[in-house]
């Protein structure tokens, strides 16, 4: 690899880079997925015991910068639905499409969330194998034209040069695998959790609609 020429060197960099930085964000990316599952589970769990929704509301603004995404939903949503009740005369209608507003832009910023970093990791997988077979390429092709300069051409004289060049494709390979594995597991995980939300917010409406209709 040190003995490479600049162009491979300077491809060899870039993809231990980009794997470098796609194992941070894989790392970084599992645990806060953990945390948003076990997050999703515990206030699911919480909220179907029947508690006191605005006891639930008042723990989870207090702990609003700790809170679960679903738990920020929940917030956003009873927050607007209390607020929208206070003002005279509004149809049970129009709370509740305010109330769904403000979960829905609670819910789309806590997908932001999930989802950052998850485009790198798409485009590591996608674009590594290239970089690196551009590697391999430029390598061969330097190898094969310092045979030119030499009188008889043997396998000894340009197998370094390849099994240099080759290196740049299985860096390639390894930044990208990982990224690829990484990516698809993660945007599952976020799919399911973004269901649960979506569930939760219907359910939730439901619940709201009820109790708007039983104080009319």
């Amino acid at each position: 690899m040190i003995n490479a020429s600049l162009p491979v060197q300077f491809v060899m960099l870039i993809l231990l880079g980009a794997s470098l930085m796609s194992w941070w964000y894989i790392f970084i990316k599992m645990f806060t997925l953990k945390r948003a599952q076990k997050s999703t589970d515990d206030f699911e769990r919480e909220f179907w015991a029947g508690g006191d929704l605005h006891v639930m509301y008042q723990r989870v603004s207090a702990e609003r910068e700790n809170a679960g995404e679903m738990e920020r939903v929940f917030e956003a949503g009873f927050r607007e639905f209390t607020k929208l009740r206070r003002q005279a005369g509004l149809p049970g209608n129009v709370v509740i499409d305010g109330t769904q507003r403000a979960m829905r832009a609670t819910y789309q910023r806590e997908l932001d969330g999930l989802e950052s970093h998850l485009s790198f990791l798409a485009t590591v997988g996608s674009v590594s194998p290239y970089v690196g077979l551009f590697g391999t390429v430029w390598g061969i092709m330097l190898a094969f034209q310092g045979l030119a300069t030499v009188a008889q051409a043997t396998l000894a004289q340009v197998a370094p040069g390849i099994a240099e060049a080759l290196i740049a494709t299985a860096m390639g390979l390894f930044a990208a695998i990982p990224a690829v594995v990484a990516y698809n597991r993660y945007t599952h995980d976020i799919d399911r959790l973004a269901n649960r939300m979506e569930s939760f917010m219907e359910e939730f409406s439901n619940i709201l609609q009820r109790q708007s209709n039983k104080a009319v």
